[in-house]
């Protein structure tokens, strides 16, 4: 997982590059003017009931007919706000996120695709919990409970947790600020830690996007984020840079794996 860092980072410049060739759009933090928006059209104003009948629906539509290379999104706004032509184009989407979530409402609804074949299940939960004021302990035994029940429902679906994201710190916008503020940084940090220990135990991946989003300080860099909070289409990017890295890396890993299993075959 070092290597995959280091290679998304050394794409960085790249990234970026191609974000301002595609004239996506620049955020300024102290700008009046207001931020990125993805185009969610009439659902940012639905209910949360509302938001479980609209992805049970889609859920079954999918669970129909089964789509090859399914990718399921779990998470909350970062997951729901994840632009669809920025994922990555070789496989087919499920976004179940719900602005607001937190772990344990993710918890109660992950039965909602259970009847869909999802090849990979992607997991991001965790920053909502801490806004709430939710202690660690409840965050890590919500997301053990929800690994186990992924694991139980989708036996041969590859499962990865993903880090929870920084924060803007003081540069924060977010009508929360406050909130976000009471949250250090360096607690994200060491949660991811734990994190990380719970998806090694539990047998599945854990792909640490923390480290590409951190200035010096600890804090969501300025240029990846629309209010120190959510993110833009520069952060996006990074994000789609790390799936894309993540899973060229599992494909070889799996192809030596094959290659030297047909080797001890021949001896």
């Amino acid at each position: 997982m070092v290597a995959i860092i280091l290679l998304i980072w050394r794409q960085q410049k790249l990234t970026t590059t191609f974000a301002t060739s595609h004239s996506l759009p620049q955020v300024n933090f102290n700008s009046q003017n207001p931020a990125f928006t993805p185009e969610l059209g009439p659902r940012h104003k639905l209910s949360y009931q509302q938001w479980l009948d609209i992805l049970r629906q889609e859920a079954k539509v999918v669970a129909e007919k089964p789509p090859q290379n399914l990718t399921i999104l779990a998470g909350d706004s970062l997951s729901l706000w994840f632009p669809p032509d920025l994922l990555p184009e070789d496989r087919n989407w499920l976004n179940q996120g719900i602005s607001g979530e937190t772990s344990d409402g993710l918890l109660k609804r992950i039965d909602l695709f259970d009847r869909t074949q999802p090849e990979i299940i992607l997991v991001m939960i965790g920053i909502n919990d801490l806004i709430r004021g939710v202690g660690d302990e409840e965050i890590l035994a919500n997301q053990t409970q929800i690994i186990r029940y992924l694991h139980r429902k989708h036996p041969d679906t590859e499962i990865v947790l993903q880090s929870i994201l920084p924060h803007g710190g003081e540069e924060a916008t977010w009508e929360g600020r406050e909130k976000l503020l009471a949250i250090p940084n360096s607690r994200i940090r060491k949660l991811n830690e734990e994190l990380e220990k719970i998806a090694n135990q539990q047998g599945i991946q854990y792909l640490n996007l923390h480290p590409l989003f951190t200035n010096k300080q600890g804090d969501m860099r300025r240029e990846f984020s629309t209010d120190g909070l959510h993110l833009n289409p520069q952060g996006y990017l990074i994000w789609r840079t790390a799936l894309q890295i993540y899973h060229n890396h599992e494909l070889a890993s799996q192809f030596h794996g094959q290659q030297k299993r047909q080797s001890k075959d021949r001896l």
